[in-house]
């Protein structure tokens, strides 16, 4: 199958472009990528892309203020936002394609042109601080973090996106002006564009807005040091009805093509409702509401995680059966029919996903971004397809052992003991 026609192209500048037209759609997406994020902040700047993603919401010379932004998409119908990663930083907006003209013109006029004024910057350090607080209130989510946290401690993959409140509190404008000028720099942005489209004429917009984007030395990041010897935990005690966990081992990187029948292990083991966890935890013991597993790539390291929230007095048994499918997937491996399933599932969720341009735009920007090169969608679902047994049974071994595992815990717990003595997998 055949998703979408589209074209590459690299600006004098260093500026990539990859304009995806979409047949049948209605709707267009732009979407600015620039290759930073927590991973290349230093600690006494730490948040500071989460915070300089809120502030180009704030004003350009254009439109002065946040509700002339607002207001221009609003009007329009749009749906717009912004994300913070550790590796990259997003700004987009969707909407009617009629209206590409304007959303093309707020997108690049807030990434060019934002004023960082400093009494918005002042006023701002408030949000983010609740936005925080929000994120720490909310278990399901905060204990993603804290399983990052694990991995790899007190160095910037182990900080958290959104900063802390203290470091917050002292970012002064010359701080995000020269985070700014230093890392959205051209040869480190792709802009994406998706949906009912003209490519040429995206490419002569783009030339003409970006003519004058700043130019400079992409910034590099500390590599990531990684030592792991034995399981490792991290409770944190809250008092909540219902226990959060993640347990996980450590994985691939992005460049490894060995993330593509991981992807299909985790598939099979929490890929939806039919999947082993679901059915083992959920439906035959009813030790959680939620459960399932997902891997995660970054440039350098990655991981595979179950994730779950469960009955705090039964919290010992969901970990041990989780432990238990993890050993069942390594040891006895994944048959042909499970196999063939999750392959037809992730097709089927593919397909899915590139209905809306939102999707399609970021699916072709990231690779972009990071490898400087298109991987189109039959490309991803052809290395997918291949995927063997053989794959899948030696991913397994590789990664499913005892000094790979890492368990982050919320809930009503103090004492990590017990925890760290069912924690290993024979």
């Amino acid at each position: 199958m055949n998703y979408f026609n589209h074209q590459f192209h690299t600006f004098d500048s260093g500026l990539r472009l990859i304009t995806i037209p979409m047949e049948g759609t209605r709707t267009v997406t732009v979407l600015v990528l620039v290759g930073t994020g927590s991973k290349y902040e230093t600690k006494n700047i730490n948040g500071i892309s989460h915070f300089l993603e809120h502030m180009m919401f704030k004003g350009t010379e254009k439109r002065p203020g946040a509700l002339d932004i607002s207001r221009q998409l609003d009007i329009i119908g749009a749906e717009y936002n912004a994300f913070t990663s550790k590796e990259y930083t997003g700004y987009y907006a969707k909407a009617s394609s009629d209206k590409l003209d304007t959303v093309m013109d707020v997108i690049f006029d807030i990434f060019l042109n934002s004023k960082l004024d400093a009494k918005e910057i002042a006023m701002e350090k408030g949000v983010i601080a609740e936005e925080i607080n929000m994120y720490r209130d909310t278990p399901s989510r905060y204990v993603s973090d804290l399983f990052e946290q694990l991995l790899y401690g007190d160095q910037p993959a182990g900080w958290d996106v959104a900063g802390e409140k203290e470091i917050i509190q002292k970012l002064e404008r010359d701080d995000f002006v020269q985070y700014f000028n230093s890392h959205y720099v051209a040869g480190d942005t792709v802009v994406a564009v998706a949906g009912n489209i003209n490519p040429e004429k995206i490419k002569e917009k783009t030339a003409e807005y970006f003519k004058n984007v700043r130019n400079g030395t992409k910034v590099s990041k500390l590599p990531v040091n990684e030592q792991q010897s034995e399981p490792a935990t991290l409770i944190h005690w809250k008092e909540t009805d219902q226990s959060h966990f993640n347990l996980g081992v450590r994985s691939y990187h992005m460049f490894d093509d060995r993330k593509y029948p991981l992807s299909i292990l985790s598939t099979i083991l929490g890929g939806g409702m039919s999947s082993r966890l679901f059915q083992e935890v959920r439906e035959k013991r009813g030790l959680a509401y939620y459960i399932g597993s997902s891997s995660d790539e970054y440039t350098d390291t990655g991981f595979f995680m179950v994730r779950a929230g469960v009955d705090k007095n039964r919290t010992m048994d969901a970990i041990k059966v989780v432990i238990e499918e993890l050993a069942k997937a390594r040891d006895g491996g994944v048959s042909a029919k499970e196999l063939q399933d999750a392959k037809d599932h992730i097709n089927g969720g593919m397909a899915l996903f590139l209905e809306h341009s939102d999707n399609v735009a970021s699916a072709y920007a990231s690779p972009i971004l990071f490898e400087n090169k298109v991987l189109t969608i039959e490309d991803k679902l052809a290395k997918i397809n291949a995927v063997t047994l053989e794959d899948i049974g030696g991913v397994a071994k590789d990664i499913i052992k005892n000094d790979r595992l890492n368990l982050a815990l919320i809930g009503p717990f103090k004492d990590p003991e017990p925890f760290k003595q069912i924690l290993k997998i024979q």
